[in-house]
Order: C-alpha cells, then sequence, then structure tokens
C-alpha cells in the first residue's frame, strides 16, 4: 500500500483484551522491537501474513477479524466482482 492512508485493524484492542504490552507480543512473536507492533496498529503498514496469523493465534480471534474494514471491504468488492462475471456467463449477449 503504497498511499498515507492507515489501514484500520483491532490490533490495540485485542492486545489490550490480552493484557499484553507491545513489548510483550514482540517477545512473544520473537521479534527484534515493539516497533514493529506499533507499526502495525498504528495502520502504517500490514504484518506479514505469517505474523497475521501468529498475531490472531495469540489472541484468540481469526485473521479477518484483526482487520474487519479491510475484510469487508474486500468481501464486498470479490462479490460485486464475482456476480458481474456471473451475469456476463448467463447473459452473454447482452455484455458483448
Amino acid at each position: 500500500m503504497a498511499s498515507n492512508r492507515r489501514i484500520p485493524n483491532l490490533l490495540k484492542k485485542y492486545r489490550k483484551v490480552r493484557g499484553y504490552k507491545q513489548k510483550d507480543v514482540a517477545r512473544i512473536l520473537d521479534l527484534k522491537s515493539a516497533s514493529r507492533i506499533s507499526r502495525w496498529e498504528k495502520g502504517s503498514c500490514l504484518p506479514s501474513l505469517i505474523n497475521a496469523f501468529r498475531l490472531a493465534a495469540l489472541y484468540r480471534v481469526m485473521v479477518d477479524g484483526l482487520f474487519t474494514d479491510m475484510s469487508d471491504s474486500l468481501k464486498e468488492e470479490i462479490h460485486k466482482s464475482e456476480e458481474e462475471l456471473l451475469s456476463r456467463k448467463n447473459h452473454p449477449n447482452k455484455h458483448g
């Protein structure tokens, strides 16, 4: 994501629910510092796929639960594209 937009997430909420500090999470995930956790929570960057799964396991949630806004937006986008494709397949003369 090259834009300056923040990536909404619930990472801080779930960390606090579990009673961890950022440095605790960094240690558990075997990261060198808590600065990555901070950047992920601020939404300035995304964790790698493996770290997203590790966070979800630590926080006892599904990965998409950590990024609900993004997940909902992507699902909507995919469902719309899928419906358009199915519509073209079912009515090929209308679209081409």
